[in-house]
């Protein structure tokens, strides 16, 4: 595949992850679904895996942007090491690629856990258990998590 049509793929895959975001929710879900929408690769299995990932790891924001950790397992799903290879090292390269997406998102969005995105990008973190919070977050986010889960996707698409 050339530079353009991976490019083109890129493009596809931020907006079928963006639309996910906003019309589903999971940002993690939505990055893996682009993903194997896309390019293939990710299997139904590793999607399903993914569900609880959202906010940081059960709706708590304190862990990892899900849209970050999606990224980050669809690269495994190419790079990372098979259970029966355990043996025959740490298949360094996964760590690479996955070192350079959280380097990319953080220099982004200014930080990589669901509360920093949430404070960047309104100012203040939610409690995503309590219903009046979580619609106050959905409000004032906009289409902000929804950016950032198209722009992982775009990215992993670029780096696999």
């Amino acid at each position: 595949m050339n530079a353009q049509e991976k490019h083109a793929l890129a493009d596809q895959a931020y907006e079928t992850a963006v639309c996910y975001e906003l019309d589903y929710g999971c940002c993690p879900q939505c990055v893996l679904s682009a993903v194997q929408e896309t390019v293939g690769l990710v299997d139904n299995q590793t999607i399903k895996a993914a569900h609880g990932l959202a906010g940081g790891g059960g709706l708590l924001g304190q862990g990892t942007c899900g849209a970050l950790t999606g990224g980050l397992m669809a690269l495994s799903v190419k790079k990372g090491r098979d259970r029966d290879q355990f043996h025959k090292g740490r298949f360094i390269n996964n760590y690479n690629k996955g070192r350079v997406l959280v380097e990319k998102f953080r220099e982004e969005f200014g930080g990589i856990t669901c509360e920093e995105l949430q404070k960047k990008f309104t100012g203040q973190t939610y409690d995503m258990w309590n219903a009046e919070e979580y619609a106050l977050f959905e409000r004032n986010r906009g289409l902000k998590c929804a950016h950032a889960t198209g722009t992982v996707t775009r990215w992993v698409i670029e780096m696999l």
